[in-house]
């Protein structure tokens, strides 16, 4: 089974879709297959790799909607090993229709595990809200990545998030871990620094080692149409991203083997 790590933060502007994004990509160029799964209505994960919105006939939207089948919707993207599920404008029903439904949380997860992808990694991008789409988002994930400025609204939006995984543990998926990745971070500025020392001493182990600092190539690859991994491979950008992946595949390394020693 793949290992499933969503990314969301109800705050936007936080690098939400770049780290989804540079981090599947740092993902594959280690060898590992890796899904990105695009459920954001604005789709600027798949705009970031090259395709429009509606240029897809069957997107998350079909998958959470209409309950398409998940490999129908796979489309091979221009970087080895990185494959994506588009979104559209449509997803946006998702968070009307979903909570109709009975055990509407599972309908992603159930989505995954009837049709299960041949990928080592899942990414799922997420909409910056805490709606329908994010919880079926939070459910499915084995971890999930909360991407967050060294700055006082993005760090107080931690409280809602937090709030929403202790919901998710108790009524879908006790096992989810959550981890804070510090982006968009500049080490000269007082505020950043003394925010990034209060996560950690709040959160601990809950912040990952790895952080990621303002760069302006992070804003050029997307125009570019391709990760920063492939836009500026030695920028410091890449280079974090790369590191990250590393973190994270040691962290599901030693979560696997915790599970299989109980």
């Amino acid at each position: 089974m793949a290992y499933v790590i969503a990314m969301s933060n109800e705050k936007g502007g936080v690098a939400k879709t770049t780290s989804t994004l540079s981090l599947g990509a740092a993902l594959a160029d280690l060898n590992y297959s890796v899904l990105l799964i695009d459920l954001d209505p604005q789709a600027n994960l798949s705009l970031a790799l090259g395709l429009e919105n509606g240029e897809s006939s069957i997107t998350s939207a079909n998958i959470l909607i209409e309950y398409a089948a998940l490999r129908t919707a796979i489309r091979k993207t221009e970087i080895d090993n990185l494959d994506l599920i588009p979104s559209s404008f449509r997803i946006e029903n998702a968070e009307q229709y979903l909570p109709m439904r009975t055990q509407y949380l599972n309908t992603l997860q159930n989505a995954l595990e009837t049709d299960p992808p041949p990928h080592d990694y899942i990414l799922l991008d997420c909409p910056p809200a805490l709606g329908a789409i994010t919880l079926n988002a939070l459910a499915a994930a084995d971890l999930l990545i909360i991407p967050t400025q060294a700055e006082y609204f993005s760090a107080y939006a931690l409280r809602n998030m937090m709030g929403v995984i202790r919901r998710i543990r108790q009524e879908v998926n006790p096992s989810l871990a959550y981890r804070i990745l510090v982006t968009l971070l500049d080490r000269r500025n007082r505020t950043h620094r003394n925010i990034f020392e209060q996560l950690q001493t709040t959160f601990g182990q809950g912040v990952l080692t790895t952080v990621i600092e303002i760069d302006t190539k992070l804003r050029e690859s997307p125009i570019a149409g391709v990760p920063i991994t492939h836009y500026r491979p030695t920028s410091r950008g890449s280079q974090q991203y790369r590191v990250l992946a590393q973190e994270l595949i040691e962290y599901a390394k030693e979560e696997a083997n915790r599970q299989a020693a109980r």
